[in-house]
């Protein structure tokens, strides 16, 4: 198994922040990574989501959320293909650091076949996709805080 981990820390309240994580029809407006999700985020939800790594390959999967707590916390395990083939289990995580501050730390643990196969591009391609991600959403809740 390959885990991959990423964070930034943003200016913002954790409902702020759990408000634009949690809109998946506005994701193609701001993410960079996930380039289109829709569908379910509560527990027993399947979410669809389209990713497109740095290197332009688009990857379309659907989910299903496992754990969800409001202003904390977004855990969904998906796979592509088969989950022998490649799968994913992926959580959000929301720590607050400071009264207006938060930590968002994605993680994922992926399992199969393909990404054995290619774990240091899978690991790689996964990191600059998170960190973008992160950097987008921190910079979206910093915009949507700018306009209210």
């Amino acid at each position: 198994m390959i885990e991959v981990t990423a964070s930034c820390d943003i200016d913002a309240s954790a409902e702020a922040v759990w408000t634009v994580l949690t809109d998946l029809e506005h994701f193609q407006i701001w993410n960079p990574f996930i380039r289109s999700a829709h569908g379910s985020t509560e527990v027993g939800g399947t979410v669809h989501v389209r990713v497109q790594p740095s290197l332009g390959v688009l990857l379309s999967f659907d989910a299903t959320v496992l754990d969800r707590e409001p202003n904390r916390a977004l855990h969904w395990r998906g796979h592509v293909g088969a989950p022998w083939l490649a799968s994913g289990d992926h959580t959000f995580t929301i720590e607050p650091i400071g009264e207006r501050r938060v930590r968002l730390i994605q993680r994922e643990t992926f399992g199969g076949v393909l990404p054995w196969f290619a774990r240091r591009l899978v690991a790689r391609e996964a990191r600059l996709g998170f960190d973008a991600m992160n950097h987008a959403l921190a910079a979206r809740v910093r915009d949507a805080g700018a306009a209210s």
